[in-house]
């Protein structure tokens, strides 16, 4: 695969051997690679196989090349290697890097994945004061069919010719997503703008002023004079006595002006702009939204393995209370929860709060990123680089910050990206969480920082604080001082600077030989994988079991054990049926509560079923052999049957089924014996018993 390299016009010191000995290729080093080199770029496209070019700054030009360049069918792929490593002051020591981010590059791209479908007709709704709402649509109508919905006149009011239609009223709700929105209104103004011809007639009669601009009457001012229903009475768009009237309609696209009021979430849904009348970027979107689109289905939902519910009780609720797209919602009638592809932005918060992994992230698949920061960890030591650092950023708010920071090192006002921090560009930082984070850990990395911007809903934030302290609370009970794991909220370029560079600096206890396993799909799987290696090489594991701290349930505690109360505990198994990870098991061949701890999720719908409130989450992470073995946590003697001696209940819930139905009048006597009994003996004796009434008496 070629990999063309270029030192920039000479700004960055690039050892194009020691780079190729790392990737095992010959590379030549280019210094104008998209000016007067250009041909080595036409020369490797002019091929089939795949080409890598070290520079994004200049991504257009060389797909325009490669457009007008004859035979040219070679994918070409681009990474960033100026502004990561080159620009900056460890720029000659971070040889290792570079090869590692080269390396990553090489790899196939992800397998494809389904698609959600938007159809767009180019439906506009405006939303704003009548002025701003105007001069919006002047500025779309050529390119889309605009409705405006009026929230006041504005400073000036609308426009004497009325150019678009104009709703009005009470915004009731507005719900969808691009292609599919619909709005409800309630029209309760004496004023129907769809009769009124704006002739201004009822502005002049009206002695309170209380019709404005936007041709409504602020009925808070109206003193009921009436003399502007005489004034329209040949148009007849005045009438006070007229209902309010509901309305719905659907469009395509939707654009408020000023703050955002239509949606509460963080993430609002696709085809919603917003504009605040000067950054020209939204109606610039909005104009080319016309037509199909597509974005890949971010994730894969198995009911199965879903711990949200169990016969009407709700355990965990991890991935509803975290999307700040309000995609996911309780789904009662399934006892699961249901995904809506439509408003999913592919955050993937969901899949990192999931304890279970019944939500994975599918773009790119789990694997894919596994292997990715396998081979980055890899190629940087293979190429004698020493405590790596990765640096999680998102593709866009964080890739520009760490790019301003590169640009500014070259100008010489900072230290720029450190030699041992590789960044790694996500679609979205929440994307992977406490698996992926001691994965990394496990293959190699000595620390993991993720770097957050205004693009992470507060919840986001949370969730990936709460899971930090649990993996790390995990790395300082095997021994490996620390930290390891780092949230960055930067307030500046500079901020960012001093952080990596104290990051940098510091080596904490990692194991001392890098794992080799690859992450897959079931995150669980992928977890244990994880903690198996870093329990074989603890350097000073605390005890037998490493406490870990308590969290919402699925989003700090993906780890742990049950407390029970054994007296209160009648072995009614509810707790076994209700749990969905096979953590608690019963006993065929006697009355045994067991609990495998390693299945375990900490969802708490076993707390929630025990009708005796037994059972206590207690988070921790269990260092013996014992975690993945069947324990019984309760066990008690079996009540034999009065009449035949058959064991059918447990001593413990028989009596304790006697003792709060012994005062019931319906269980005296004889009722109250049969119910020692068991099944086929109870109805021997009702129908054997002298004293019974039977209806065939009657």
């Amino acid at each position: 695969m070629p990999i063309l390299i270029c030192d920039c016009n000479k700004t960055m010191p690039l050892d194009s051997a020691s780079l190729g000995d790392a990737l095992d290729e010959r590379l030549v080093l280019h210094s104008t690679l998209c000016r007067h080199e250009v041909g080595a770029f036409q020369r490797a496209v002019a091929g089939t196989d795949p080409v890598i070019v070290a520079c994004t700054q200049e991504k257009r030009l060389f797909g325009e090349v490669a457009e007008h360049t004859e035979g040219a069918t070679a994918p070409v792929h681009f990474v960033n290697i100026r502004e990561t490593g080159g620009w900056s002051r460890d720029a000659a020591q971070a040889m290792p890097k570079l090869a590692a981010l080269l390396a990553a590059a090489r790899l196939p791209e992800p397998e494809p994945v389904p698609v959600v479908t938007y159809r767009s007709a180019g439906r506009l709704l405006i939303v704003g004061p009548l002025d701003a709402a105007e001069r919006a649509a002047d500025l779309l109508s050529d390119a889309l069919d605009v409705t405006l919905f009026a929230r006041g006149p504005g400073a000036t009011g609308g426009e004497q010719e009325r150019r678009y239609p104009v709703l009005s009223g009470r915004l009731e709700s507005v719900q969808g997503w691009l292609g599919a929105f619909e709005l409800a209104w309630t029209q309760s103004n004496p004023i129907d703008l769809d009769l009124c011809t704006r002739c201004n007639a009822c502005l002049e009669a009206c002695p309170e002023s209380a019709i404005g601009l936007d041709y409504q009457v602020d009925l808070e001012r109206c003193t009921s004079h009436r003399a502007c229903v005489q004034a329209c009475k040949v148009a007849g768009a005045i009438d006070f006595e007229r209902p309010a009237q509901q309305h719905r309609a659907q469009f395509d696209l939707i654009l408020e002006l000023g703050a955002q009021t239509l949606f509460e979430q963080h993430a609002p849904p696709q085809g919603y702009f917003r504009w605040d009348g000067t950054d020209p970027a939204p109606l610039m979107k909005l104009r080319e939204m016309v037509g199909e689109f597509e974005k890949p289905k971010f994730f894969d939902y198995k009911p199965s393995l879903c711990a949200h519910s169990r016969n009407d009780i709700v355990g965990c609720r991890a991935c509803v209370d975290v999307c700040s797209a309000q995609a996911v919602e309780s789904d009662k009638s399934h006892q699961q929860i249901r995904v809506n592809p439509n408003l999913c932005v592919g955050c993937g918060a969901c899949t990192t709060a999931c304890p279970t992994g019944a939500i994975t992230y599918s773009y790119p698949p789990v694997a894919d990123q596994g292997a990715r920061l396998r081979t980055l960890l890899a190629t940087y030591a293979q190429a004698g680089g020493s405590a790596p650092v990765l640096l999680f950023h998102s593709q866009e708010s964080g890739r520009r910050l760490v790019e301003r920071l590169g640009r500014e090192a070259r100008l010489g006002k900072r230290h720029g990206v450190p030699a041992n921090v590789m960044p790694v560009s996500l679609w979205h930082t929440a994307s992977l969480g406490l698996e992926a984070w001691l994965g990394a850990i496990a293959l190699g990395a000595s620390q993991v920082v993720v770097l957050a911007t205004d693009e992470e809903a507060p919840q986001y934030l949370e969730t990936l604080a709460s899971q930090m302290r649990v993996a790390q609370a995990i790395l300082d009970g095997l021994g490996y001082t620390g930290p390891h794991l780092h949230l960055l909220q930067p307030a500046s370029v500079e901020a960012l600077d001093a952080s990596l560079q104290e990051i940098a600096a510091r080596r904490p206890v990692v194991p001392p030989q890098a794992a080799r396993y690859a992450m897959v799909r079931e995150k669980r799987s992928t977890l244990e994988m994880a903690l198996d290696h870093l329990i074989a090489h603890a350097p000073n594991p605390a005890g037998e079991a490493v406490p870990l701290p308590a969290g919402a349930p699925g989003a700090g505690s993906l780890l742990g054990s049950l407390a029970i109360d054994k007296e209160a505990c009648t072995l009614c198994m509810s707790c076994v049926g209700a749990c969905p990870a096979s953590a608690l098991l019963d006993n065929a061949e006697a009355p045994q509560l067991r609990f495998v701890e390693k299945n375990c999720t900490q969802c708490g719908l076993c707390v929630k079923t025990c009708p005796e409130r037994a059972l206590q989450l207690e988070p921790r992470l269990l260092l013996t052999p014992e975690r993945k073995q069947p324990r019984v946590l309760n066990e008690t003697a079996p009540f034999h049957c009065v009449r035949c001696g058959k064991p059918f209940g447990t001593r413990k819930a028989i009596e304790a089924m006697l003792g709060r139905l012994g005062g019931h009048p319906m269980f005296q006597g004889e009722a109250l014996e049969r119910l020692k009994m068991c099944g086929d003996c109870r109805v021997v004796d009702l129908y054997s018993a002298s004293g019974e009434i039977r209806i065939t008496d009657i």
